[in-house]
């Protein structure tokens, strides 16, 4: 408001600035006026209140006229209008008018610039009932979700059973901090949930203030850094003054190593770029709230070795929760919870799917419901079937189908061999996971055909020798064309990236090579 007055302010007075110029362009002695007049240079006059309006003819332009005044002397007037008749020049008496009429030309552009620096300032603080940037620049971006809003409980996690049971204590901290208090306890006040991305750390934290029944405040590590410095310090300190006024509740921080990385690791400059303040505020922010706030941070990130070790210290984040990639029985069960949201047909065996996917995480589960479920619609089926789940793990796993792309005769029997070769070497190793398809049809961005094992079981450690012959099998298709067509094509280019990596890895990282294990 006080900007808003500051404007008018000065328009106000450049307009009456130029009112006085404007006005003052044309204003002479009166002993001029009067010489021009008995001289007859003048074309007309007019005679107001307090001024004489004379117009001489002006030589910029045909008929124009340039306009001269003079204060008007009453005394003298018989004179004046002497030497107009005997010049004839005419001349006019004009009543002024004194009031608002004069003024409205510079009345009414300065009321409509009031209005439209009012509408641009409330466009400027809301948007659609949104907070606009430019007024909420150092204002968190957290979303907030109330108690009432809060559905999610430990319920819809599927898997992750380790995890729910370590932060169950969290859970009962939040209904009853006074129990802890009374025995001079005091719960950690960050949480560091750590894991591959698309595992479920966002949900588990929902889960937590969804059993809690306590506000939830959720942000991304990257909405506190800007190109300016100090927005996210000021972000910080606003999502952790508005969280101790709903206190008891949850601050959750996604993507922590966006704001959490370990200063001096690149992107900064004498140590004082936006970020490290952020994280500096941070840190403060970690260290002034007490038992008696009850509030807990849960923060999520995939990268935990590069965040800085003020963070992990005991007081801050000192309490780390894995959350890993689910086994057989934590995929079964995550499928089952999606499968509920998609009319299944019965006779579908969801461990048999859970078989299939070894590696893959919660996301990837409920994607590949979801691409089953469209593709059973889109052969307008009643129920998701089998074939549509094992179609959507092909889908995610090699790609989509391209059958448009036309083979030549050649190039398919090529093709054949070299996944034949794949297939044949994973069957004759008993160390490789039995071969469940062979495809020649072309999928993804660059597969002719693939080969798909079906693991036996979830793996953790692996032999020198299982891994050599891993390399067997990623060198069966090109051994296989060499000795079916007499020739090697580039059909085994990501068959060789993959086996090289893999040599790699033993010599350097594992210490399976001849010379060093």
């Amino acid at each position: 408001m006080r900007s808003l007055w500051i404007v008018l302010v000065l328009v106000l007075g450049s307009a009456l600035l130029i009112h006085v110029v404007m006005a003052s362009d044309s204003r002479i002695p009166y002993a001029r006026f009067r010489a021009l007049a008995e001289s007859g240079e003048l074309a007309e006059v007019e005679i107001r209140d307090d001024v004489y309006i004379g117009r001489q003819a002006s030589g910029l332009s045909a008929g124009a006229l340039q306009s001269y005044r003079t204060g008007r002397i009453e005394q003298t007037e018989k004179d004046l209008l002497a030497a107009l008749d005997r010049r004839r020049v005419p001349y006019t008496r004009v009543a002024d008018g004194r009031g608002l009429l004069p003024y409205l030309w510079l009345v009414l552009p300065l009321a409509g610039l009031v209005a439209a620096v009012q509408l641009a300032s409330r466009r400027t603080t809301t948007v659609g009932n949104v907070p606009n940037a430019a007024t909420t620049f150092g204002k968190n971006r957290a979303r907030v979700y109330e108690e009432r809003g809060a559905t999610t409980t430990f319920r819809d996690v599927a898997g992750s059973a380790e995890a729910k049971a370590e932060l169950a204590e969290i859970v009962d901290f939040l209904k009853a901090p006074e129990r802890y208090e009374k025995l001079g306890g005091r719960m950690p006040r960050g949480v560091l949930l750590v894991g591959p991305p698309g595992t479920g750390k966002t949900l588990l934290a929902r889960a937590i203030a969804g059993e809690a029944s306590v506000p939830f405040f959720s942000a991304c590590g990257s909405e506190f850094v800007e190109m300016f410095v100090g927005v996210g310090a000021a972000r910080v300190r606003d999502l952790f003054s508005q969280a101790r006024e709903k206190g008891p509740c949850i601050v959750f921080i996604d993507e922590l190593d966006a704001v959490g990385k370990a200063r001096g690791l690149g992107g900064s400059v004498g140590g004082h770029d936006e970020r490290e303040q952020t994280l500096n505020q941070l840190l403060t922010e970690l260290d002034g709230f007490d038992a008696r706030t009850a509030m807990v941070v849960i923060a999520a990130t995939n990268r935990a070795e590069i965040l800085d070790p003020a963070l992990l210290r005991a007081g801050r984040f000192d309490r780390r929760v894995h959350v890993d990639r689910p086994d057989h029985g934590e995929r079964k069960e995550i499928l089952a919870v999606h499968a509920k949201k998609v009319a299944l047909d019965p006779d579908a065996d969801l461990d048999a799917m859970a078989a299939q996917t070894a590696g893959l995480v919660g996301a990837d589960l409920a994607n590949i419901v979801n691409e089953a479920a469209l593709l059973a619609a889109r052969r307008r089926a009643a129920t998701v079937g089998q074939s549509d789940l094992e179609a959507a793990i092909e889908r995610g796993v090699a790609g989509l189908e391209r059958r448009g792309r036309r083979l030549g005769a050649h190039e398919k029997l090529v093709v054949a061999y070299h996944e034949v070769g794949h297939a044949l070497a994973a069957t004759l190793l008993p160390t490789q996971d039995p071969v469940r398809k062979v495809s020649v049809v072309p999928r993804g961005p660059g597969a002719l055909g693939y080969t798909m094992q079906q693991p036996r079981e979830d793996r953790y450690l692996w032999s020198r020798q299982e891994i050599l012959d891993r390399l067997v099998v990623l060198l069966g298709g090109r051994v296989a064309e060499e000795e079916a067509v007499g020739d090697v094509s580039t059909g085994a280019q990501d068959d060789l990236l993959n086996a090289t990596e893999l040599a790699r890895r033993m010599v350097r990282e594992l210490g399976m090579g001849q010379g060093v294990g």
